[in-house]
């Protein structure tokens, strides 16, 4: 059986409905509270990759944080959007759920259904 990362906010009802949805599926799950132990920059970057986005597109546009630290700025970068990422985690759009050399988004929860069967 293939070995299933969540990167999971327990606070999330999102993030807590599909991590319900794997354990009905499977027993080898990875949980990762990414809010506790962030992603690195080359993490971040290989889930973008793996999920066809750009880092502007995995991010919680809505927070707060995003227009405090100026992030809405069009003239920043891929790497200072990912930076800004691993210094700031609440930004990381959740819950991401990787497996089979795959990753999706769990909004709804039930995209991860595509990746884990």
């Amino acid at each position: 059986m293939t070995k299933i990362t969540i990167l999971h906010n327990p606070r999330c009802s999102k993030s807590r409905e599909a991590l319900a949805l794997i354990q009905t599926r499977s027993n080898q799950i990875n949980v990762i509270e990414y809010l506790k132990n962030t992603p690195s920059e080359d993490e971040i970057s290989h889930i973008l990759s793996l999920l066809g986005l750009s880092a502007r597109q995995l991010m919680r546009t809505k927070e707060s944080e995003y227009k405090e630290l100026g992030l809405d700025n069009v003239n920043l970068t891929e790497v200072q959007l990912i930076e800004a990422m691993v210094n700031t985690p609440k930004l990381i759009e959740r819950p991401i759920v990787l497996s089979n050399g795959k990753a999706a988004i769990g909004r709804p929860p039930e995209n991860v259904l595509a990746i884990i069967e």
